[in-house]
C-alpha cells in the first residue's frame, strides 16, 4: 500500500517537473485551450397544420379500431345545431365511446374512461384535448376552450378536432378515489391513454393524423395541461393553461384550513360567511384599491401592478380596527390576525406551511370569491381530500363534509396526502402534480409552446403559486423562459372568470400563431363583459366601467401601464412595461 502511494506521488511529481524549463522564455506548462462554449441549438420552428375534409361520419363507428376502445356511436351534427355565444358551429361528426372498461378489485365498481370527439367536416389539421375541471366525472360538450369567461369562440368552431372526457370515472363525486387506478387516471393517465387513441381516430376519419396537437383547460383542466406539458411533452405542440391548480391537494387542504378559520370568526355559529362578511370584504377591496389602483398610472378600479401592491397595502394599517361591534366598517383585531395569516399562507396546527400566499387584490367582495372560500371547503374540498388524496381514504359510510372540515387535524391530513401504501403506491403529490414542473426541456426543444393565465383574485388557486412556478421555470432556463413559455396574470379575475376584471379573451389563437408562425405574444387583448355581451354579462363589473372596456394582458413580468392620455376604457392607451 505504501509503495503504491509513493509510486503514484512520484509519477505526479514527475509530470509536474516535465512542465518546467530553464528557458527564460518558458513561462510554465503548456495548457491546452478550452474548447469554445457551444451555443444551445436553436429551438425549431414547427410548420403550420394542413387541413382535410371528413368522409362519411356514421361509418366511423365500425371503422375505428383501437385496443380497449369501444365506440358507442358516430352521429353527423348539422351546422347550426350547436351554438357558442350565438355563433353557429359548423357541420361535424360526434363520436362517443369508452376506453379501458374494467371492474375495480378494491371497491367493486365499474370504471371506464368515457369520451366524446367532435370532428369538423372542414378540419384545420389540428387536435385539441379539452381538459375539464373539478373532479371530472362528466363528458361535457367537446368544444375546446380558448380561455377566460364567456368566450366568444372555441376550438371546434375554428376547425379543430376536439376530445372531452370524464377522466376515468362516471360521476362528478370524489368517491372514485377509493379505487387506486381511478386516482391515477384522474391524475394523469387518462390524458396519456386518450391522446394516442384520439390521434388514431383522427387518422381513421381524415386519412391523416393531426399535424399539430394542443391541450388546454382551466382550474383542474389547467392542472391537466401542466401535467401534460411535463409528462406528455412529445405529444403536444401547444399547451394552454388557465388558473392552474397544479398543486391541487395542497390548495384544497389550505382551503379547509380557511374554512376552519372563518368558522372560528363567524358571528353566526356554523355560518362561515359571517366570519368575513360581504361588507367587510368590500371594505378590504376598497382599501386595496385606495393604495394600489393608481400604481399603474390610472385610477380605474383595477390593480394591474400586483407585485407593487403587496408592498403598498397593509391590512393592519389601511383597514380600521373595530373598537366595538363589527358593523362592516372595520375588522376586529382577531379577524385581522387570522385573515392576514390565511393570505400569507395557511398553516397546520404545528406551524407547517400547507400551500402558498394569496395576493391582496380588488376582487374579494364577489359572490364567486365567497363561494370558494365559504362553501367549497365543506362541499368540495372535504370529499376530495378524504377520498381522492388521503391514504388510506376515509370511511364513506360515516363521512360528513361539515364535520370533516370543522374537526380537521391539518397535520394529520397533510401526512395522509403524502402517504403511500401497498394498495395506493402513488401519493397524491405524485399523481396530481407535474413531475419536475420547472424542467420542460422536452417541450421547449421540440419547438412546442406554452401560454399560462391566472386571475389575481382567484380565491382557490393562488396566482402567487403560478408566479413562483414561472420564476422557477425562468431560473431553469437562464433567467428567461419567454422563448417557449409565457405567463399572463389577469388583474381582478376570480377563478377562471368573473371578478372586477376584463376576463374575456382568446389565448388559443395567439398560441397557434406562436407555435406555427413564430409570432410570440407580448400581450393579449381582453374585454369586460358588460351589458349586451354575446358571451354573457359579468355581474361583478363596477357600475362605472364601460360595458366594452378593454385591457392588454401583459406577459409577466411586464405590467399594463396607462400611457397618460386617452380613455382609460381602451386597451390602446395602455402599454406593457
Amino acid at each position: 500500500m505504501h509503495t503504491l502511494k509513493f509510486t503514484t506521488l512520484a509519477a505526479i511529481a514527475a509530470l509536474a517537473l516535465a512542465g518546467c524549463s530553464d528557458n527564460d522564455n518558458d513561462h510554465g506548462p503548456v495548457v491546452a485551450p478550452l474548447p469554445p462554449v457551444q451555443p444551445a441549438p436553436p429551438i425549431p420552428q414547427l410548420a403550420p397544420a394542413v387541413g382535410a375534409t371528413l368522409g362519411a361520419c356514421e361509418a366511423l363507428a365500425s371503422r375505428i379500431t383501437y385496443p380497449e376502445a369501444v365506440i358507442t356511436s358516430a352521429t353527423s351534427i348539422a351546422a347550426g345545431t350547436l351554438t357558442i355565444a350565438g355563433k353557429p358551429v359548423g357541420q361535424h361528426c360526434l363520436v362517443t365511446g369508452q376506453l379501458a372498461r374494467r371492474t375495480s378489485p378494491v371497491d367493486g365498481q365499474a370504471y371506464a374512461i368515457g369520451f366524446e370527439m367532435r370532428l369538423p367536416q372542414n378540419w384545420n389539421g389540428r387536435f385539441f384535448y379539452q381538459a375539464n375541471g373539478g373532479v371530472d366525472g362528466s363528458v361535457v360538450t367537446a368544444t375546446g376552450p380558448v380561455g377566460g369567461g364567456g368566450p366568444l369562440d372555441n376550438a371546434l368552431n375554428q376547425g379543430f378536432a376536439v376530445i372531452s372526457s370524464d377522466a376515468g370515472h362516471q360521476a362528478p363525486t370524489p368517491f372514485f378515489g377509493i379505487d387506486p387506478q381511478a386516482r391515477l387516471d384522474y391524475g394523469y393517465q387518462a390524458v396519456g391513454k386518450l391522446t394516442p387513441m384520439a390521434k388514431n381516430i383522427i387518422q381513421t376519419a381524415y386519412g391523416k393524423g393531426p399535424d399539430r396537437s394542443y391541450i388546454g383547460g382551466c382550474s383542474n383542466g389547467g392542472r391537466h395541461a401542466m401535467v401534460a406539458a411535463a409528462r406528455y411533452a412529445d405529444q403536444y405542440d401547444g399547451v394552454l393553461v388557465g388558473n392552474p391548480g397544479y398543486r391541487l391537494p395542497l390548495a384544497a387542504l389550505a382551503n379547509i384550513a380557511g374554512g376552519k378559520t372563518y368558522a372560528s370568526l363567524a358571528s353566526t355559529p356554523g355560518d362561515l360567511t359571517t366570519g368575513f362578511t360581504q361588507a367587510e370584504r368590500a371594505l378590504v377591496s376598497n382599501a386595496v384599491l385606495g393604495k394600489c389602483d393608481a400604481l399603474d398610472g390610472a385610477a380605474d378600479g383595477l390593480v394591474q401592478d400586483t407585485g407593487a401592491c403587496q408592498k403598498a397595502f397593509d391590512l393592519n394599517r389601511d383597514v380600521p380596527t373595530c373598537s366595538g361591534a363589527r358593523n362592516g366598517s372595520c375588522l376586529s383585531a382577531d379577524q385581522k390576525t387570522k385573515i392576514a395569516g390565511l393570505f400569507s399562507g395557511a398553516k397546520t396546527e404545528s406551524g407547517a406551511t400547507i400551500y402558498t400566499s394569496f395576493p391582496w387584490d380588488a376582487g374579494l367582495a364577489t359572490a364567486g370569491w365567497a363561494s370558494w372560500k365559504f362553501g367549497a371547503p365543506i362541499d368540495r374540498d372535504s370529499g376530495a381530500v378524504a377520498f381522492i388524496w388521503s391514504v388510506p381514504p376515509f370511511d364513506r359510510a360515516t363521512f360528513n363534509g361539515r364535520d370533516f372540515v370543522l374537526n380537521a387535524n391539518l397535520d394529520a391530513l397533510l401526512a395522509r396526502i403524502n402517504a403511500t401504501s401497498s394498495t395506493y403506491p402513488e401519493n397524491a403529490m405524485s399523481f396530481m402534480t407535474p413531475p419536475n414542473a420547472s424542467n420542460l426541456g422536452t417541450l421547449k426543444n421540440r419547438g412546442a409552446k406554452m401560454m399560462v393565465y391566472h386571475g389575481t383574485s382567484d380565491p382557490i388557486f393562488s396566482s402567487n403559486d403560478t408566479t413562483v412556478w414561472y420564476e422557477q421555470l425562468r431560473a431553469a432556463n437562464g433567467s428567461d423562459a419567454s422563448n417557449f413559455a409565457r405567463y399572463f396574470p389577469v388583474p381582478g379575475m376570480n377563478h377562471c372568470s368573473g371578478g372586477p376584471s376584463t376576463d374575456q379573451f382568446d389565448m388559443l389563437t395567439p398560441l397557434v400563431n406562436w407555435v406555427e408562425k413564430g409570432q410570440a405574444p407580448d400581450s393579449v387583448t381582453a374585454s369586460a363583459r358588460g351589458a349586451g355581451n354575446a358571451g354573457g354579462v359579468n355581474g361583478d363589473l363596477p357600475a362605472g366601467w364601460s360595458a366594452s372596456r378593454t385591457r392588454p394582458l401583459c406577459a409577466y413580468p411586464k405590467v399594463a401601464r396607462y400611457n397618460g392620455s386617452g380613455s382609460v376604457e381602451d386597451a390602446a392607451n395602455f402599454s406593457c412595461q
